[in-house]
């Protein structure tokens, strides 16, 4: 039997950047089930806060390049690559001037929430599905953390459902308490459209908040997941809107922990 191919997408990964939870979660796991003797490979943003020096992070020109549109403009993308201290795993960085070169994550100096958050999301989206593309690698779960990621289950199944790269790939998303409250612009929803997307596809993410973004993720994910430290409201949100697709995961023992994922991923790739 060969290997499974697991790709992981965040917006966080220790030892790189930690903000929220989801950077030790991304950065345990991952390295678990390549213990287990799965294929890994992860993809985080490049935010501006990542040293490139003191973590030798290097622009992977192969997969540097293609532009990616998000609305009417298309932005390059540029990939760079670290590996993981101490760990046989490498990570792949999604990189923009535009959207990742600021030395901030979400908010301003001043804590003010970035207006373009919805398109450094979508750009990121985009250039991790375009990236696995250029890699020539079919992963079989593409296990999404957090609401940066909540549009690649969406992408994957519709704009590249038929991709041969991605025809047997199942998702799965983590919902984590990481909420914000701006609201965005009533562009949102076109800018977020590809081939084969339309304003039904996009319904759950009509309220173009922190909600609609997690609504879209459940609404095409495979599973769907919630962190052990969530908030009552997210939770009602989850029971709502991800009916069957909720897979309930408490253990305070951490192998409890990695076996029950591992039990997901291989009964997702059939």
């Amino acid at each position: 039997m060969s290997k499974l191919r697991i790709l992981y997408v965040a917006s966080e990964i220790n030892p790189f950047l930690q903000t929220s939870e989801v950077a030790n979660f991304v950065r345990a796991l991952p390295q678990a089930m390549q213990e287990k003797g799965m294929e890994i490979r992860i993809l985080v943003p490049r935010f501006g806060l990542i040293n490139e020096r003191k973590n030798r992070l290097h622009e992977v020109v192969r997969l540097s390049g293609i532009n990616i549109a998000v609305g009417d403009e298309e932005k390059p993308l540029i990939i760079k690559v670290a590996s993981i201290p101490n760990a046989k795993l490498q990570v792949y960085f999604i990189d923009n001037e535009d959207y990742f070169q600021r030395k901030s994550v979400f908010f301003d100096k001043q804590e003010r929430f970035y207006e373009d958050n919805d398109e450094r999301a979508i750009f990121f989206c985009k250039g991790v599905i375009e990236t696995v593309k250029k890699l020539g690698w079919a992963p079989d779960v593409v296990h999404c953390n957090d609401w940066m990621t909540s549009l690649i289950p969406m992408y994957l199944k519709t704009t590249y459902k038929n991709e041969p790269l991605f025809k047997d790939t199942k998702s799965v998303f983590t919902i984590y308490n990481t909420g914000f409250n701006h609201k965005f612009g009533d562009d949102l929803l076109e800018k977020v459209k590809m081939v084969d997307i339309d304003d039904s596809i996009l319904a759950p993410l009509k309220s173009k908040d922190y909600e609609g973004f997690l609504k879209i993720g459940m609404e095409y994910a495979d599973v769907v997941i919630k962190s052990e430290e969530i908030s009552e409201n997210l939770s009602q949100l989850i029971e709502e809107c991800s009916k069957d697709k909720k897979c309930e995961i408490n253990s305070e023992e951490e192998d409890q922990l990695f076996e029950s994922y591992y039990n997901i991923y291989t009964d997702l790739a059939g």
